[in-house]
């Protein structure tokens, strides 16, 4: 009985090997969009902080470079891989209520799900796999607003 069973583990590890791979790369790449999107919601609440501390209609560019780099100026590489300025919209500040009046200041990304170009979208590090295309995962629009004390 024990001469039927050789090679029969291999075999089935062959048979199962693909989908697990499949299975690898999904969740990885799954986690990689929640990682990239909470990146982008901090760094949108960061620009909505900066912004509700400041003059309405001021420091716009530097609120821009602050959700792209993750500092005030333009330099170094995008916190998210195909994150760039002009898919930041500019931001919006609102008075809102009677007594007292709030000001608030809105900031967005453009996420390709609920806008349109330019816009951005989860761009996965492996796009198929034993001919299996996993696709882009489209975010809608990532925005924060704060209360500005202006």
């Amino acid at each position: 009985m024990k001469t039927k069973q050789e090679g029969v583990a291999i075999v089935e590890f062959a048979l199962v090997l693909p989908m697990l791979l499949i299975l690898t790369f999904i969740t990885t790449e799954f986690g990689r969009a929640l990682y990239q999107y909470n990146i982008l919601t901090k760094s949108v609440r960061d620009a909505a902080r900066y912004l509700s501390s400041q003059n309405p209609k001021t420091k716009i560019t530097e609120s821009k470079n602050l959700i792209v780099y993750g500092s005030l100026t333009n330099t170094g590489s995008p916190l998210a891989f195909g994150l760039e300025l002009n898919q930041v919209k500019d931001p919006v500040w609102q008075l809102s209520g009677s007594s007292p009046i709030i000001n608030t200041v809105t900031v967005k990304i453009a996420g390709c799900a609920t806008s349109a170009p330019p816009c951005y979208k989860f761009i996965p590090l492996v796009s198929s796999a034993f001919g299996i295309n996993f696709g882009n995962i489209n975010y809608a629009d990532i925005s924060a607003t704060m209360r500005s004390p202006l």
